[in-house]
């Protein structure tokens, strides 16, 4: 059955921005894959194998600048040869973490989500902090959070309730769900919350189930890149874990490797939202200014003193504003010598037409 664009989750919007930008010459597709600026997507017509134009990737100014799994991009498709990426659609959300050792760059996770399934399974891995990093992500991306718990059956009903019940006492207002990769309970409810035509992600470290979790989703009807490649009879060196599946009920699932790393980039709102509490109480310091690191009259250290905000979460916050802070002052000088070379640069061939003109 010919696969439609509302199917991979093509929104009004998106066809609204292709007609005013005149856009109808181009087909418009879902990236699936991207691994190396060698793409696969998704259209009505088929499934291509896609490069981006020498345009694109000469005006980029950073890695945010190139698709990502997940993006809409309007593409010319050739009988010969790949399909040609020339533009990318307004992204609607985009979930971006602290490239892993290149402090000031960003690496975008997926693009155009609607919800994120963060799953933390309830061993060794549950770590609460690295928990509310993930929270953070997310309301920083404008995607909505859902926490899923795996392997349940590695603990009993007792021990499951007292860490729901220190998840819920951190974090508020966010839904839980607790599976079984083995029994499948839980599945129901997580199957509840999907959607036709909305997109989904999954994030977590390796080995807490996401594999599982999306192959039980998915069944026998799984698209993955090595079926894609199959089709096209293109890209079979095309090996990502990052890729954009289709499910029979119609919602739209990415899966994405496991992170060991889940580094903060500056991003308004996300601490805001992750830690509303301590947030609130800010306004209520003594001092506009204050750094809740030991001034007279700071309202949050009083309220962890009380125990009103739970100690932990409070070390976990300030954390990751100093990770924001830094992050921010190394774009921002990264900006600054990027300016100064520019101004030289010009410099130069001012003074180079000069000498010619002479």
């Amino acid at each position: 059955m010919k696969t439609k664009l509302e199917d991979l989750g093509y929104k009004a919007n998106h066809e609204q921005y292709r007609k005013e930008q005149h856009l109808d010459g181009f087909e418009v597709g879902r990236v699936a894959v991207e691994h190396k600026e060698r793409y696969i997507v998704l259209t009505q017509k088929g499934d291509y194998e896609a490069e981006i134009t020498g345009n694109m990737r000469f005006t980029a100014r950073s890695r945010e600048d190139f698709p990502a799994v997940g993006d809409w991009v309007a593409l010319n498709i050739y009988d010969d040869g790949p399909a040609i990426i020339h533009y990318i659609l307004p992204r609607y959300s985009i979930i971006r973490r602290q490239a892993v050792g290149q402090y000031g760059e960003t690496q975008v996770i997926a693009a155009n989500i609607d919800v994120a399934f963060i799953l933390q399974a309830v061993d060794r891995d549950f770590n609460m902090n690295r928990l509310e990093r993930y929270l953070t992500i997310c309301h920083a991306s404008k995607v909505a959070p859902v926490i899923v718990l795996t392997k349940i059956d590695l603990t009993n009903e007792q021990q499951l309730s007292e860490l729901t019940g220190q998840i819920n006492r951190r974090i508020k207002e966010i839904p839980v769900i607790a599976i079984s990769n083995l029994s499948g309970k839980g599945y129901e409810l997580v199957k509840d919350r999907i959607e036709k035509g909305k997109t989904y992600c999954l994030l977590g470290s390796s080995g807490v189930g996401k594999s599982t979790l999306l192959n039980n989703l998915a069944g026998s009807t799984i698209m993955k890149a090595d079926a894609i490649s199959e089709r096209t009879k293109k890209g079979r060196h095309v090996t990502s874990h990052r890729e954009l599946i289709l499910l029979d009920t119609g919602g739209i699932i990415i899966d994405n490797p496991g992170m060991r790393e889940v580094g903060i980039v500056s991003a308004e709102g996300g601490l805001e939202t992750a830690f509303e509490r301590i947030i609130h109480l800010s306004g209520q310091c003594r001092f506009k200014t204050c750094t809740h690191t030991g001034e007279t009259g700071c309202a949050v250290l009083a309220a962890v003193e009380k125990g009103e905000i739970d100690k932990s979460a409070f070390e976990n916050y300030m954390k990751m504003e100093r990770e924001k802070a830094y992050f921010d002052s190394t774009v921002a000088e990264r900006r600054k010598k990027e300016k100064t070379f520019g101004k030289m640069l010009k410099d130069y061939q001012k003074k180079d037409i000069k000498k010619r003109n002479h």
